[in-house]
């Protein structure tokens, strides 16, 4: 699938280049739901949406159990896209990348094929490419963090899609909180582990300060998305450097469309963003820090 598939199938787009997501939630059903690592990843067919631009998110709820007077979850939960393709019969799927840590993402990874799910999206701002952030960038470097991933996965198959050469940088804390690798479909990939299990020993930011040593350093992108303490690193990295690049950023989120105002996050220039419908995807300039309150991770 290409990145912009979605505006030429005739999927209504703003003014900016986001996909709108059709009014209201649709029920779909899941194809799959596999284990990956200490993650799952859960397919749907969603024959009635538009394709998702790398960056965009659904916000996600199952069809039983969820919202019931036994308790919670009852918001829907906010998930970035992590792939999406067509399936084996030739319909539209999407694959979500969940790790259960609360009663909504348990719920969600104990979804069986067959069950249905409540979405709605594809939502926010995707992120842009290497040449959108400048003229001179040609190239993309990848930094994903955790269960932060996802995004990283589906746009880099968007990139290739492009042609623009991509290098991927993963980091996990241990392995118990690892997955997702097969997600990504490429020999460029270098990982890093905080309990020395997988690749080099250390942050995966210690990999990215490595890249950007060079004087080419600037010839390429950097999209960066998982924990808070993570992104900063990246963004603080990248302002020193002159290197342009993109977060995805995770904040409390009830509603997904910017009524609710629990995913305001303070621009540099003063006042507030809305991740869910600024963001997810912010440029790292645009914020002082994205060591965020309520951020998770």
């Amino acid at each position: 699938m290409t990145p912009r598939a979605a505006a030429t199938a005739g999927a209504a787009t703003a003014d900016d280049g986001r996909v709108l997501a059709p009014i209201g939630r649709r029920l779909v059903e899941v194809a799959d739901n596999r284990a990956s690592g200490a993650y799952r990843i859960f397919t749907v067919v969603d024959r009635d949406g538009p394709e998702p631009l790398a960056g965009q998110f659904y916000m996600l709820a199952a069809g039983e159990h969820w919202g019931s007077r036994d308790g919670r979850p009852f918001l829907p939960r906010a998930f970035s896209v992590a792939q999406a393709r067509a399936g084996g019969d030739g319909d539209p799927a999407l694959e979500f990348l969940v790790e259960s840590v609360g009663p909504g993402t348990e719920r969600l990874a104990a979804l069986e094929a067959g069950d249905g799910l409540w979405v709605t999206g594809p939502l926010g701002r995707p992120f842009s490419a290497p040449r959108e952030l400048g003229g001179e960038i040609a190239g993309a470097i990848l930094v994903g963090g955790g269960i932060g991933i996802a995004p990283l996965a589906i746009w880099r198959s968007q990139l290739a899609c492009m042609g623009v050469p991509t290098r991927v940088l993963l980091g996990f804390r241990d392995r118990a909180h690892s997955g997702g690798l097969d997600l990504f479909d490429c020999s460029e990939l270098r990982l890093a582990s905080e309990d020395g299990h997988a690749g080099h020993h250390g942050l995966v930011t210690d990999l990215l300060s490595v890249l950007l040593e060079g004087d080419d350093a600037a010839s390429a992108a950097v999209y960066a998305c998982g924990p808070p303490a993570m992104l900063e690193a990246v963004r603080a990295m990248s302002a020193e450097r002159g290197v342009a690049s993109q977060l995805a950023m995770e904040a409390p989120m009830a509603c997904g469309f910017g009524a609710c105002m629990g995913c305001a996050v303070p621009l540099t220039e003063g006042g507030y963003m809305r991740l869910c419908v600024d963001g997810p995807v912010v440029d790292a300039s645009q914020i002082e820090t994205a060591l965020v309150p309520g951020s998770g991770h």
